[in-house]
């Protein structure tokens, strides 16, 4: 048995990186149907700021980068339209992305006044205390609304639905570093909930995963697309990464290294349930941000 110590270390070690790494959720990639109507409904009706805009006709695609802050401190969205692609499937995976407000009324009565869709009216959830409301964006994109004081990152969620939480939660946790920051079971409405990142939910962006009771499977259409996440070394991210695959499921669909003519060095690949992460070295990612 000692014998095998030597071999089994090394990988303890690396699986010990990312609680050490230096990492933060960057952005949400995700296709919309007319740039210039999402960016429109997003600076107008949640306040967002467009932070970035750029077209690649060779490639035949315009992004946008719009959040609450700017993108060396702050998470944003990063909105893709193809040429000639009007809409996209969202799916029954993905659930949506989260606003924090101080004023959670003023803010739905903003986005009814500017032709918003509210599917849920501002109101406490059933058994508990928070104050939540939900609305549509022109694609069909939900945004949670949530009553909440000042904070450093409105742009507070991303919630996607999972076929095996307590797969997916040690999957994050060993691949990715984060920490369960809390778990809820809500047997009266057949779902349980967890919240995971890389600091408090009122401090940063974090992820929440879904189980429905029973639901082992779900589409995930052709719209979302994934999150990124900084890392100070991508290679040895990717390492730990594919030993938690072998272990927990996945794929690895980039292996690490440089995207050619950008040289920012990223790596990227599917959870359990197929939900895409690209990984992103902070270096290259603040160098890039230096050089628009």
């Amino acid at each position: 048995m000692a014998e095998a110590a030597p071999v089994a270390a090394p990988n303890a070690e690396l699986l010990e990186w990312p609680k050490k790494d230096k990492r933060r959720l960057l952005h949400a990639v995700y296709r919309v149907g007319d740039l210039a109507r999402t960016i429109k409904f997003y600076t107008e009706c949640f306040g967002m700021k467009l932070l970035r805009q750029r077209d690649i006709p060779d490639e035949k695609y315009s992004n946008a980068f719009l959040g609450f802050g700017p993108e060396v401190s702050n998470f944003v969205v990063e909105l893709t339209y193809n040429y000639g692609v009007s809409s996209y499937d969202i799916g029954s995976g993905f659930g949506h992305f989260a606003i924090a407000t101080q004023d959670i009324y003023k803010l739905v009565e903003d986005i009814r006044a500017k032709g918003g869709v509210i599917t849920r009216e501002p109101g406490p959830v059933k058994g508990g205390q928070s104050v939540i409301a939900f609305v549509k964006d022109p694609d069909g994109y939900v945004f949670e609304l949530i009553q909440r004081g000042p904070t450093p990152e409105p742009l507070c969620q991303v919630m996607l639905r999972v076929g095996d939480l307590d797969r997916a939660i040690k999957f994050y946790e060993k691949a990715l570093g984060m920490r369960l920051l809390k778990k809820v079971d809500r047997p009266e409405y057949k779902y349980t909930m967890a919240m995971l990142g890389y600091a408090e939910e009122h401090e940063t962006t974090v992820l929440e995963l879904t189980y429905n009771y029973g639901v082992t499977e779900y589409t995930k259409g052709n719209a979302y697309a994934q999150i990124a996440i900084g890392t100070d070394d991508v290679y040895k991210s990717a390492e730990v990464v594919s030993l938690v695959i072998q272990e927990l499921g996945g794929k690895i669909t980039r292996p690490a290294g440089p995207i050619p003519g950008i040289n920012t060095k990223i790596t990227s690949f599917l959870d359990p349930d197929g939900w895409k992460t690209v990984l992103v070295d902070n270096e290259d990612f603040l160098k890039e941000l230096q050089e628009i």
